[in-house]
Formats: C-alpha cells, structure tokens, sequence
C-alpha cells in the first residue's frame, strides 16, 4: 500500500507580512494513520525539500497527539524535510493521494500543474483522493475525464466560509475554498465550525478542517482496503 502525500511549499500569507505554509496537525495525524496500517509513504512538495510550517499550528494550544508524537519522532521529522520535488513524481505506482491543509495551497497547489495533472490521473484510475481543511483547494482547476470540474455533482466539504472568518483571513485568502467548491459545482455540506466532519463520494475523500485529519484519513484508509 502506498500513498502520496503532497504539501504546500506556500510560506507567504498574502500581503500580511506573516508567514503560512501547512498545518502541523493535518500533516501529522493523517501520517501517523497511514503509517500506523503500515503503509509505504511518500512525501512531496512543488519545491522540494522542508514544507514551511505555518506557526500559528505549532502554538501550544494547537498541538494534539499527533503532533506530539511527531515532535519526538526523528525519522519523520527528517522525512519531512526532504519531501521529494512534485514534478518529478509520476502517479504510477501509488495506491492513493492524500493533500494535509494550511492556507499554504491556496496559493501553490491550486494552481500547480504536477499537482492537477497528478489528481486527474488518480481520478481517471478511480483510486482514493484525500484532501483535508483548506486542501480541497486543489479542486480549483481540475477535471473530471469528461472534462467537468471533477467535483461537479460530488459531494464535498472543507474548510467554511464562517471559519475562514473566524481567523479573519476572508479578504486575505485569494479565494474561499467553500465558495470555490460550489462555483465547481460541487455539494457543499458542512457541520459546525471546528467540528470534525468528512464526507466521501465515491473514491474523493474530504475533511472540513484539522480536527477532520484523523477521520478523512482512516476513510482513505477504508477505500483502500475495500
């Protein structure tokens, strides 16, 4: 069993002067589930090398289990500092694709043609897709094989408008991720802020925000073994 997972190599939060990049907890958790059910994990970023974390997930108050276990786990760490350039991934060879979030790929990922060129091939295969809080940010330009927005007509969820809110970051972000989603034509649906929610439509898998990391990957988990 073997997984992709792709991060952010995004650092800049828009013109704020403050840095972003991944967050901690939807890298950590969804990992740690992978490598928990002995899964063979690869780690890429459209950069290469160390993801930028985005600080405000390393505060005290935003660490969870997983992330202390990854703050004591060396191999990871260092795993995580050489992540593997995207473009020279090809998607043969893999079972799944899992995308931890952080305002990071609103800026890269969606954007990034390794990166749609990699989902549509895991669409057009039929094989799961992961994508977690402000990840699902990665549907923005890619395509179904009929040539739809691949999530047209799919159920999907992510990261809120009241959430992005929240954090007063909705006329920062270059655009909102649950707009973006419905304008792709996809069904939003969503439980209250901060509540851990996914959904998964056939082999696209979604979560609404961090505390949705755990469960968007042990139902990626669950399409792989199925």
């Amino acid at each position: 069993m073997k997984i992709l997972m792709v991060l952010t190599s995004h650092d800049k939060l828009g013109d704020t002067g403050k840095k972003t990049g991944f967050w901690l907890e939807e890298f950590a958790a969804p990992y740690y589930v992978f490598k928990d059910a002995n899964a063979e994990i690869t780690l890429a970023s459209p950069k290469g090398g160390q993801p930028p974390l985005d600080p405000s997930s390393d505060t005290e108050d935003a660490q969870t289990p997983a992330t202390e276990r990854f703050k004591a786990d060396k191999a990871a760490q260092n795993e995580l500092a050489n992540t593997v350039k995207l473009s020279t991934i090809s998607e043969e060879g893999f079972d799944a694709i899992f995308y931890p979030g952080g305002h990071g790929p609103l800026w890269d990922l969606a954007e990034d043609t390794n990166s749609i060129n990699l989902i549509e091939a895991f669409a057009a295969s039929d094989r799961p897709i992961g994508a977690v809080c402000h990840a699902p940010a990665i549907f923005k330009h890619t395509k179904a094989p009929n040539g739809d927005p691949l999530v047209h007509g799919r159920t999907v969820t992510g990261f809120t408008n009241s959430e992005e809110e929240a954090v007063e970051l909705t006329d920062v972000v270059p655009f909102l991720v649950e707009d973006m989603l419905k304008a792709n034509g996809g069904k939003f649906e969503r439980e209250g802020d901060w509540t851990s929610f996914i959904v998964a439509d056939g082999t696209l898998v979604t979560g609404q925000n961090p505390a949705s990391s755990d469960a968007a990957a042990e139902k990626l988990l669950e399409l792989l073994k199925a």
